[in-house]
């Protein structure tokens, strides 16, 4: 007489807030005391999950619960367990509803669609999204327009100008088809961990994101993943299957124990990548020494390509070095935490020593500060 069904999303989304949702009816002509206990996959790591209701004779009643989960792959959920009793709950009746079922987990699907929907817009006015006019800087006219300050006055229209008596200019519309590339470092110096989420994962989450974006704007978007060997690879597409090719390549990628070659990734790219593209390369640098190893790599295929390094601030370290210091110890902690932060200064410098672009960002700011220098470089018409 209590019957209990699970529904979800049919695909779920990494490090976000997804739903469950546990519809109970109840054609009992007695008022009942239920106990649900869901059977929650292993990757959650949550044994203690319990919801208890009363329900009237004859209703219908939904229950809502959230999960988070940090690890991609298959969800498998079990029964629902129902412990039922009446008000003066001498006795328990179990009874075993639902049906087994499996769901992924993929590469953030709520995050894509927040950012496009930020990203749209001619004109953002979204907290964290860089304020940017749209106006673009290839010779496919778009419109004359009135001048305002800000615009670039060798594109004045002096006979529209001459007509009107108003300060006019040609608007061109932003260059499109072009190759943007992302290509992510799979090595152990990506397997560390933040908020439960490895920094490939957040990588991941991001090159999701800026790929659907980029596609919105009609640029044609490829995937590369490395570590040792060169593993994923996708070639440049707009199409809208190309984006569930870069999901399902997404999903299945894992990290890996091995040092990344660099000097076997500018070897494929020389002949993977034919065209000039906008390349975010998404790898973790922990000390100069490091860098110092492949900045003539990086130099390299910057000459060929407009690149983006992308590395992590370690915010943990860098929030344990602006702490207040109790103790001798703390004071020699706290320095050695502030020559963890100074040192990822000193990269980033070396990096732009040489005129290559650079995100240095905290994990979970990775997508904003990756879609605004996207924004940034397509305004300025550097790719």
């Amino acid at each position: 007489r209590v019957q209990a069904t699970r529904s979800m999303s049919n695909v779920l989304s990494l490090s976000d807030e997804n739903w469950v949702h546990i519809d109970i009816t109840s054609k009992s002509r007695l008022p009942l005391h239920i106990t649900i206990i869901d059977e929650l996959p292993y990757q959650l790591q949550k044994r203690d999950f319990k919801v208890e209701l009363d329900i009237s004779p004859n209703k219908h009643i939904r229950v809502d619960y959230p999960i988070r989960p940090y690890v991609r792959g298959a969800y498998a959920f079990g029964h629902i367990m129902l412990f039922i009793s009446n008000r003066l709950k001498l006795a328990e009746r179990r009874i075993v509803a639902g049906e087994p079922q499996s769901t992924p987990v993929y590469p953030s699907i709520i995050q894509m669609r927040a950012y496009e929907l930020k990203t749209m817009q001619s004109i953002s006015f979204f907290a964290g999204v860089k304020k940017m006019k749209r106006i673009g800087h290839s010779y496919e006219f778009d419109q004359i327009k009135q001048y305002v300050r800000g615009d670039d006055i060798r594109h004045i229209n002096w006979k529209a100008t001459g007509r009107t008596g108003n300060l006019m200019v040609n608007h061109y519309e932003e260059e499109r088809s072009q190759q943007i590339f992302s290509i992510i470092d799979k090595s152990r110096s990506m397997r560390m961990p933040f908020n439960d989420l490895s920094l490939m994962d957040y990588a991941i989450n991001t090159t999701l994101t800026i790929s659907n974006i980029a596609m919105k704007k009609e640029d044609r978007v490829g995937l590369i993943t490395f570590s040792d060997a060169i593993e994923t690879t996708l070639h440049p597409d707009k199409h809208p299957r190309q984006l569930r090719k870069i999901m399902e390549a997404l999903y299945n990628e894992k990290e890996r124990y091995t040092e990344s070659n660099f000097e076997l990734l500018y070897q494929f790219s020389r002949s993977f990548i034919r065209v000039r593209s906008l390349v975010f390369l998404f790898t973790n640098f922990e000390s100069l020494y490091a860098i110092e190893r492949v900045v003539g790599i990086l130099r390299k295929l910057n000459k060929l390509h407009l690149l983006v390094v992308v590395f992590f601030e370690n915010a943990e370290i860098t929030d344990y070095g602006h702490s207040e210091a109790a103790n001798l110890e703390e004071v020699y902690l706290t320095t050695i935490a502030d020559k963890f932060s100074v040192e990822k200064q000193q990269i980033l410098k070396e990096l732009l020593k040489y005129g290559i672009q650079t995100i240095v960002t905290r994990p979970e700011d990775l997508s904003i500060n990756t879609i605004n220098k996207y924004l940034e470089l397509k305004s300025r018409g550097l790719i």
